[in-house]
């Protein structure tokens, strides 16, 4: 009982502390749309899990639409079971004008989740091109299991065939 708590605490705590990243990340760039990826289900191994993405980009200023696939790694207290979930980030860049597919690339950064049932987690992430793109929790991902996870997390997305 005393280690679920303490679990529950950290993964709490990280969530926190990956929000609270959002401001200092967002500063060095302009918003120039939305990402949202649907997550895997599958388990933590307790120091780590990998789970698979399938991911929509839609820029602020048109309505097309940039598909992506990828993974997203995690290092650090992983314990449970995901069922499914949903990741959504405001995409920040150093300005409005970005290639296509710019997205693409590796990400790094810190990440939370905790579910019992219905969950909640955050990932603030910095990458892509020229590691210049930096993925900010723009609303608390929804998660559906049972998990408590809290770490680094490392994000590779590559444009969908």
């Amino acid at each position: 009982m005393f280690a679920s708590r303490s679990l529950i605490a950290l993964a709490f705590a990280a969530v926190m502390a990956a929000v609270a990243t959002q401001p200092a990340m967002a500063r060095s760039g302009v918003k120039i749309g939305v990402l949202k990826c649907n997550v895997s289900e599958g388990v933590g191994f307790i120091f780590g899990s990998s789970r698979s993405l399938s991911c929509v980009y839609v820029p602020s200023d048109s309505g097309r639409r940039e598909f992506y696939s990828g993974s997203i790694d995690k290092w650090g207290v992983d314990i449970g079971y995901i069922k499914e979930g949903t990741m959504i980030w405001a995409v920040f860049a150093p300005s409005k004008n970005v290639r296509n597919h710019a997205l693409a690339g590796n990400y790094g950064g810190i990440s939370a989740d905790i579910a019992v049932g219905y969950g909640v987690g955050a990932n603030a992430l910095l990458g892509g091109f020229k590691k210049s793109i930096a993925l900010q929790p723009l609303s608390i991902s929804g998660i559906k299991g049972f998990n408590v996870a809290a770490g680094v997390t490392a994000l590779k997305l590559s444009p969908a065939k």
